[in-house]
């Protein structure tokens, strides 16, 4: 018996000699971590930030863009850069959905990443790394948290467009759905919220809230949850017909830096998307979070930083699932 009991303990010591350092990325399909390219890519990391940083500086928006770009990539078949693929073949893009066409970009910025990756380290370092990356990279750049990434997700060799459809929330979506929809990527409300709060960079297209300035509910009245004066100023540039494509902030106090503004704006009534007002509104939990994070910026990120590796961590493809792609718009031959 205690011959039994030694062995069991030695393989037991020997296996976890063999098991990797960090275990904050425990998935289903193995293990992610943040030195996963330490060896095969040492640069890859710095390699991402600077294209990311010059990118923002160029353009502010494009902090955003690359965030939702993740975000929009691990609501559908997981975190595995399906939404960087163009149609072809059987394939057919996830960029045409209804939450993505006229909406996701970036794109160029991750073809830009990639090849210059390429180039340092010839199929070593996946798309979906790279947009997991570039989201961390974007929200530091804008005065946000940073985080480790864990790092080893492969690459999707298909897309879901219907899953585009039907996975991400959107912005007219009731509370429940959103909240229906996180929790089958396995988040929860506190996640919902804490993520909720990415807008507070990046711009919103008129018809993603449009409803709210006219006719809310079907009875042609706006909607109650608006503070009066600022729908009067949203509806000079955002008419009844036409002008769909305006951009306005989502955060109209401090559009381009990352902070806890957005929830003092949902306080106030001055939310722009339904899908922010309702985390006031139609909910005691959400409620709850969005006083405290409108009241203590540094608990707001330390949760936005836990919710985005949670969030990094949907259904990765680890092991010899998936592939390295040389381009992230296209499958290898």
């Amino acid at each position: 018996m205690a011959q039994s009991i030694s062995t069991v303990l030695v393989l037991a010591l020997a296996l976890l000699a063999f098991a990797p350092l960090c275990f904050c990325g425990k998935t289903s399909g193995g293990y992610l971590y943040p030195q996963f390219y330490d060896r095969s890519c040492p640069k890859a990391q710095e390699i991402v930030n600077s294209i990311v940083a010059k990118a923002v500086a160029k353009e502010a928006r494009m902090a955003a863009s690359l965030l939702r770009l993740h975000f929009h990539d691990c609501f559908v078949k997981g975190c595995d850069a399906s939404i960087l693929l163009d149609s072809r073949g059987s394939i057919i893009t996830e960029k045409r959905s209804n939450p993505n066409r006229n909406s996701v970009r970036g794109f160029e910025v991750i073809d830009k990443i990639k090849s210059a990756l390429e180039k340092e380290c010839p199929q070593t370092v996946s798309c979906a790394d790279i947009m997991a990356l570039a989201a961390r990279d974007s929200t530091v750049i804008a005065g946000g948290p940073s985080w480790e990434v864990p790092l080893g997700r492969r690459d999707s060799r298909g897309a879901s467009l219907s899953g585009s459809n039907n996975n991400i929330p959107a912005p007219n979506n009731t509370f429940q759905t959103i909240l229906t929809k996180f929790k089958l990527q396995g988040l929860d409300v506190v996640d919902l919220v804490a993520l909720s709060g990415s807008h507070t960079i990046g711009n919103a297209r008129c018809t993603s809230f449009r409803q709210r300035l006219y006719n809310q509910s079907g009875n042609g009245q706006p909607d109650s949850t608006l503070q009066q004066s600022f729908a009067a100023q949203l509806r000079t540039r955002c008419p009844r017909s036409g002008g769909d494509q305006n951009l306005f902030f989502l955060d109209f106090v401090s559009p381009t830096k990352f902070d806890n503004s957005y929830f003092n704006n949902i306080l106030a009534s001055k939310g722009l998307l339904s899908s922010d007002q309702v985390l006031l509104t139609k909910n005691e939990a959400s409620m709850e979070l969005v006083k405290k994070y409108a009241e203590n910026n540094e608990l707001f990120f330390e949760q936005f930083a836990k919710s985005m590796v949670k969030m990094g961590n949907i259904s990765p493809l680890t092991g010899s699932r998936g592939e390295i792609r040389k381009s992230c718009r296209k499958i290898n031959a």
